[in-house]
């Protein structure tokens, strides 16, 4: 069963830089922001006043049922719009699938927090006979993987996994896991959050995690520069078709990489921040390049994690550093596109793992914008700026999570 080798033959993205896979890509190639002033709440008294919230997106495109979307809460329409979207990209004829081999992970970090917030509101100014009968299936962060579950019928392993910011690295690693143990042959992968509300806003802000550069959101979120001040909160989703490789030829799937490795370790250390060498991170990576039999110096890319935060950008070059020694210095590329999309939180890394396969297909390095005056200890090659052409054979993809969750992705190019 090991022997099963696991192909991405689709994707779905909501993202504050595009709606689609195409639009996505063509904005971070480009080093377009979608950081900008919230307006959907009055953020004044706020700390931080900016986000990459989602424009243009309405669940009636992608919900049959009216009913539902009063049933659900945001994070879960955004995962259904995902999901949707990976479902066409990947050409899945649902008559021609074992429906009781087709799971679904799509996870979330936080789940429904505006449900939270306005059904707390409603209990306190009306009362408790008031409050939706909907709250808890609204607010819990398991629905996105049932609700999409029913809507095709995916009766195979259904999961949702919450390990905060590697939520999504987790979810499709574990679909990498189970369908290599032969208990499933695809699966729906990936994760949405949908937190950009009051209440997520005021508690990243009073732990001081998020950019205050309010004046220039586009330019605020900075990874590896000196003048990071936190993370910008963004809102989202992603989600991969994760399938056999037998499986994706017999139906004739186009196939955009092969997932190679997975790797998740615990720091162990501390509820927010990462030890200092990056130590947990490092045996995250190291385990995926061994799942993958693959040395360090065989990578040509790394999608970092890379948040614009003072330690943990600084943590992870240390990591990376550690593993992959003068490699990190020499010819290894890394950027972070979290500097344009902001933090998607549980949707992040699988917008990024997207990333990853389309610089595969497209031999394209996306940037890291806003990285004008590197962090003197920040000094590798973070693709500065602009996008660069560059052949990618072997991907990697860092997601980490409060908790001292870790979380890597090792994606290889196709070769039949």
């Amino acid at each position: 069963m090991n022997d099963r080798r696991v192909v991405i033959t689709g994707m779905g993205v909501i993202t504050p830089v595009g709606n689609d896979v195409e639009t996505f890509w063509t904005s971070l190639k480009n080093g377009v922001s979608g950081i900008r002033k919230i307006e959907t709440f009055d953020t004044t008294g706020y700390d931080c006043r900016i986000g990459g919230d989602v424009l243009g997106f309405d669940p009636k495109d992608f919900f049959n049922n009216p009913k539902d979307i009063r049933r659900t809460d945001r994070f879960t329409h955004l995962a259904m719009g995902a999901a949707k979207l990976a479902m066409r990209d990947g050409g899945i004829d649902l008559d021609k699938v074992r429906r009781d081999r087709f799971g679904v992970i799509v996870s979330s970090g936080i789940g429904g927090l505006k449900t939270l917030e306005d059904q707390h509101t409603i209990l306190m100014n009306k009362g408790p006979s008031r409050v939706s009968p909907f709250t808890i299936p609204m607010m819990i962060s398991n629905m996105a993987s049932g609700v999409i579950s029913m809507e095709f019928g995916l009766q195979g392993p259904n999961l949702c996994i919450v390990t905060a910011c590697a939520t999504s690295n987790n979810a499709i690693g574990e679909s990498w896991r189970i369908i290599k143990f032969g208990d499933a042959d695809i699966f729906l992968a990936g994760g949405s959050e949908a937190s950009l509300m009051p209440i997520g806003l005021a508690g990243f802000s009073a732990m001081k995690a998020l950019s205050t550069r309010n004046d220039e959101p586009a330019r605020a979120s900075r990874p590896w520069d000196r003048d990071r001040d936190g993370f910008v909160m963004s809102e989202g989703a992603g989600v991969l078709i994760v399938e056999e490789l037998e499986h994706a030829k017999a139906r004739g799937a186009k196939i955009y990489c092969e997932l190679a490795g997975y790797g998740c370790t615990a720091d162990a250390h501390h509820m927010t921040a990462p030890p200092p060498d990056g130590e947990g991170a490092v045996r995250a990576m190291k385990m995926a390049l061994d799942h993958a039999r693959l040395t360090p110096d065989k990578v040509d890319y790394v999608n970092a994690h890379a948040t614009s935060t003072g330690l943990g950008d600084l943590c992870e070059t240390r990591a990376i550093k550690a593993l992959f020694g003068e490699h990190a210095r020499n010819g290894l590329s890394i950027s972070s596109t979290k500097s344009m999309t902001g933090h998607l939180l549980g949707g992040a890394g699988a917008i990024e793992m997207a990333t990853c396969a389309l610089t595969m297909r497209d031999s394209v390095i996306p940037p890291t914008i806003n990285l004008e005056n590197p962090d003197v200890e920040c000094d590798l090659d973070y693709t500065a700026n602009v996008a660069r052409e560059k052949k990618v054979r072997v991907a990697l993809n860092n997601s980490f999570g409060f908790g001292g969750h870790n979380a890597t992705l090792v994606a290889i190019e196709f070769a039949g």
